[in-house]
This record gives structure tokens, sequence and C-alpha cells, in this order.
């Protein structure tokens, strides 16, 4: 395994600036970070200081819905793209908790997830974990290396949690979700979220983050992202914001007022 240290691996996780990632890391009040991921983050709070409850709120929906997939739809394979960097209630240790022989494929394209990853999300000795450097915007790569791991002849849930939102409308991103989608059996399912444009001071706290990261992010509306299941059948409470769906009681309570991101689950039939 590489380390931090190792000069190509500091090559390509680019110190120097921001990335999603290890910004997001920020946000969610962990360390793997460095100063221009913090810097970013920065610009974000002071614009919209809600964002870290959007990151909250978004982590929690993550582990609703894989629990739902793994307890109630009876999932037992995950392709998680754009993992982030591991936190608690990672995609292997929520379904694994339901079933141990959950096998789970993680996908990212900043190598200083991989290395975390590849030290921290662990499987159970019944199930499987392997670990992708891979951008969304390349399915036939993901897809292929998955099979590795993945039985495609079987039900595959993908996730893309804040994923889809960093692929430019230049990219299709319809059609990336679609690609992704293509190879998965009847049964498999989708579980995706993205934040909303219909908040102007959040409008302007991400173009200010667009400005100073490598990346971008891209806010869509509620039906644009919702547009991303069509030919699936959404599981009830249907696209919702991320604190509406199927809320768990056990959830820490963030307060009343409107969530600027949405969420759901499709079926394939």
């Amino acid at each position: 395994m590489h380390t931090p240290e190792d000069p190509s691996l500091a090559e390509k996780i680019r110190a120097d600036t921001a990335h999603s990632a290890r910004v997001w890391n920020y946000l969610l009040g962990g360390r793997d970070n460095f100063r221009p991921d913090r810097d970013a983050g920065d610009i974000v709070l002071k614009l919209f200081p809600g964002i870290a409850r959007l990151a909250r709120l978004q982590r929690r929906f993550l582990s609703r819905a894989v629990r739902y997939l793994a307890a109630e739809a009876g999932i037992r394979q995950f392709l998680d793209v754009g993992t982030g960097l591991p936190t608690v209630d990672n995609t292997h240790e929520v379904a694994q908790r339901v079933a141990p022989e959950s096998r789970i494929v993680y996908v990212d394209n900043d190598p200083l997830v991989l290395v975390h990853a590849q030290a921290l999300l662990t499987s159970s000795r019944e199930g499987a974990c392997d670990y992708i450097d891979a951008d969304v915007r390349d399915p036939a790569t993901i897809l292929e290396a998955a099979s590795r791991t993945l039985d495609f002849g079987e039900p595959v849930a993908l996730t893309l949690l804040g994923t889809v939102g960093q692929i430019p409308d230049s990219d299709d991103p319809s059609s990336v979700v679609a690609r992704l989608m293509e190879p998965l059996p009847s049964g498999s399912h989708l579980a995706l979220s993205d934040g909303t444009d219909t908040n102007e001071v959040l409008n302007e706290a991400i173009a200010a983050y667009n400005a100073n990261s490598a990346g971008s992010y891209h806010l869509r509306s509620a039906d644009h992202i919702a547009g991303f299941f069509d030919g699936l059948d959404v599981v009830e409470p249907g696209i919702v914001t991320t604190s509406g769906w199927r809320p768990d009681a056990a959830d820490p309570q963030e307060g009343p007022g409107l969530v600027d991101a949405v969420c759901g689950v499709g079926r394939k039939p």
C-alpha cells in the first residue's frame, strides 16, 4: 500500500488544492483534510452555515437507505460511487450489520480516500470489500473493476450521494447514471441524493466554493434530480428531503426548517 509520504501518491493527492471528499470530511468534523480543503469549507460555511447540517443529514440518509436495502429489499451487493473519506456507519458496516455476507465495492477518484479505505474499511469474514480508483464519469472502468467482486447476475445497490452533483451538465449526468445502472439486473436499486438550487444563499456559497476548488459542484432542481430515477420504481416516500426519507427516531434532532437537498431510492423493474 502507498503511504501519504510516497512522492508519487503525494503528487496525485494534490494537498495544495481543495478536493470535494476532503472538504466534505472537514464539514463533517473530520481531520483527514488539508489547509486548502479547510479554507474552501470555511468559505462555504461563512456564506451558508447550514452546509454542515446538509453534510450530516446526507450521511444519515446513507445509513437509513443501506439499512433498508439490506434488511427490507434483501440486497447483498453494494456499489458505492463517490465514497468519500471513511467516517462512522460506512456502507459496508451498515450492510454487514444486517447481513455479514454482503459484498461492497467503494469507488472514489481521490487517492487519499483509497489509502484510508484500504486501511479502515475492512470487511467481515463472510463478506468482501474492494476499492476502485476511478471517476464517476467513467462507468465502463467502474463496472469492469467492480465485476471482480460483485456478481452482476444478482441485484446490486448503486449509491450516489452528493456525487452526481459533481458532474457538469456538459458531461450528461443522466447518461452517467443510466450507464451505471444498465448492466445491473432486475431488483437492483439506486440510492441517490444531491443538493438543490432553490436557496439563493446556498447557490452563492457553492459558486464561491467552485471558484476555490479543483472540482465543482452543480446544484439542480428537485425535478431535475428526480429525473435520475427515470425507468425505476421509486420506493416510498418518494423523492423527498434528506431529513424526510424514512426518518429514524434514533436520529439526532436537527431542528426545524427546510433542507436544501433531496434524495430517494428506486428499484429497477
